[in-house]
């Protein structure tokens, strides 16, 4: 039986070898022009609301409690920490503002929050956002996650929290615009739609329910606003058109009749003659990529991704043009990109590439001292980064399938999230209105097609077929990391938005989005 085992792994090895050999390399996507997209020319936003500027200076004290009230606030999605009090801070702070209808929605996991300003205007702006959080480990903070301080940094005053810059420093910023237009005018010059859900940062498994709920009133939005703060250390202004998609899931694998311990660790002195689930694991993970982990060898993965459009590809001339490499190794933490790469190659390869990440793997003893056993269970958790064109769903399908085929039918696999890339036109109404906005306040604008990164945006651009543009000024820095900061005063001769022209632009954006 042993000898059969071992023929029945040397066949599936090969049958790996011959997968790899049969085109597994990364797809090479050219630019084809040498155009590029130039947002000088859309004239900056002219429109002069000096009285409610005035009412932000006046008011900055308060509205910087605001931002503080929101991130002392825990909400921390993957532990259910603090979930239900953000929830209802939400829907509490949209009632005083002057939203008629403020309510939580039911979604089977985290609640959504709704809410409708009724301003009496043609024109209605959908407002997406997140208010759950990302889990810390205190010990790794200079200033505790959840205390909110102002703390002094070398751009200046900044809030130090979880959720400073994702996403609740932003968001709140843009709640803060709209009470000084309120105040001001008696009204905002447009309706406004809010559909907030707490469960982002979990791969928004259940964001489809808040949208079934209220499907039908919001395909009468004239556009989507996610709030954010896009703007780097040396006051440059980053404009984003889209996202990722993402496929995020569990692998395990645990002893059972193909061998290893079933039922609980056992004496590491068993290994001589028992199979170790840890290290079947560590090989299922390895048999998906080639041995530097950057290409997916899975048949067809690459299979669908649409190559870079004719606009797109004018963005991606005007961003390389921008880009210094420096700063974006220095925002990733690292010395090199894969294979050097830079400038618009290295942007191609970030938007156009599906990515395959271990995030987490984990299994037997990890504790202080020595403790040897053979463990019975090894799981990891993994994402997939997914281009415009790559189903979610499909993917996970292509994964069982290289892993059946491999040997590893054993492998547990379990779809915690995913959904897919979402995309908007630079030349969609919404987005000439931000970059009009952004041509007031900033001197240096760089526009990419998409990010690295992923949010559920699919479910307005594809399914409601509304443009979406994330946008606001300011920076912020540390999302998933300790030491999270969002940026609300800075030192003389820092070129960034602090929070009172940070909010000035959302009630320029307000206004330019009504057509005054």
């Amino acid at each position: 039986m042993r000898r059969t085992l071992k023929y029945v792994s040397l066949l599936a090895w090969l049958l790996m070898i011959v997968q790899t050999a049969a085109g597994q390399d990364r797809p090479s996507f050219s630019i084809g022009t040498d155009e590029a997209y130039d947002p000088s020319v859309v004239p900056a936003y002219a429109g002069d609301h000096q009285d409610v500027y005035s009412h932000i200076d006046g008011s900055i004290d308060q509205h910087i409690r605001a931002l503080q009230r929101w991130m002392r606030q825990p909400s921390i999605s993957a532990q259910n920490v603090g979930i239900h009090e953000m929830a209802d801070m939400l829907r509490d702070d949209l009632r005083k503002i002057g939203f008629q209808e403020s309510e939580l929605v039911a979604t089977g996991g985290h609640p959504g929050v709704w809410g409708y300003y009724d301003a009496g205007a043609e024109r209605t702006l959908l407002v997406y956002m997140m208010y759950d959080v990302q889990p810390v480990n205190p010990e790794d903070w200079e200033s505790p996650p959840f205390e909110a301080e102002l703390v002094e940094n070398e751009l200046g005053r900044v809030i130090m929290a979880r959720g400073a810059t994702n996403q609740k420093g932003p968001e709140r910023a843009f709640l803060n615009a709209l009470e000084s237009i309120i105040a001001v005018e008696g009204k905002l010059p447009l309706n406004v739609m809010i559909a907030a859900e707490g469960e982002e940062e979990l791969g928004s498994p259940n964001y489809a329910r808040i949208v079934d709920a209220y499907e039908d009133r919001m395909r009468k939005a004239d556009g989507v606003l996610f709030p954010m703060s896009v703007q780097s250390p040396d006051g440059g202004t980053n404009m984003l058109l889209g996202v990722k998609g993402i496929l995020y899931f569990e692998m395990e694998a645990r002893g059972g009749p193909w061998g290893g311990p079933q039922t609980a660790e056992i004496h590491g002195s068993w290994k001589a003659v028992v199979d170790s689930p840890t290290l079947r694991l560590v090989q299922a993970l390895a048999s998906l990529t080639t041995a530097d982990g950057n290409t997916i060898r899975v048949p067809a993965y690459y299979d669908g991704i649409r190559p870079p459009t004719e606009e797109e590809q004018q963005l991606i001339n005007g961003a390389a043009a921008q880009r210094d490499e420096r700063q974006a190794r220095k925002a990733a933490g690292v010395e090199r990109f894969i294979d050097d790469l830079e400038g618009r190659d290295a942007i191609v390869e970030m938007l156009y590439m599906p990515t395959l990440n271990i995030n987490g793997i984990w299994s037997g003893y990890t504790g202080e001292g020595v403790k040897t056993i053979l463990p019975h269970i090894a799981t990891a958790k993994v994402d997939s980064r997914l281009p415009v064109g790559l189903d979610p769903d499909r993917a996970l399908e292509k994964i069982r399938a290289h892993l059946d085929a491999n040997g590893f039918a054993d492998i547990v696999i379990r779809k915690l999230s995913g959904y897919p890339a979402a995309q908007t036109s630079v030349h969609s109404e919404l987005a000439q209105a931000v970059i009009s906005v952004y041509n007031k306040y900033s001197q240096e604008l760089s526009i990419q097609p998409r990010i690295g990164g992923s949010a559920p945006f699919y479910q307005f651009t594809e399914r409601l077929g509304l443009p979406l543009v994330p946008a606001g000024l300011g920076y912020g820095r540390g999302a998933h990391a300790p030491n999270e900061i969002y940026l609300v005063e800075p030192a003389p001769g820092v070129p960034i938005a602090g929070l009172a022209e940070i909010e000035k632009a959302y009630v320029d954006l307000l206004f330019a989005l009504a057509g005054q």
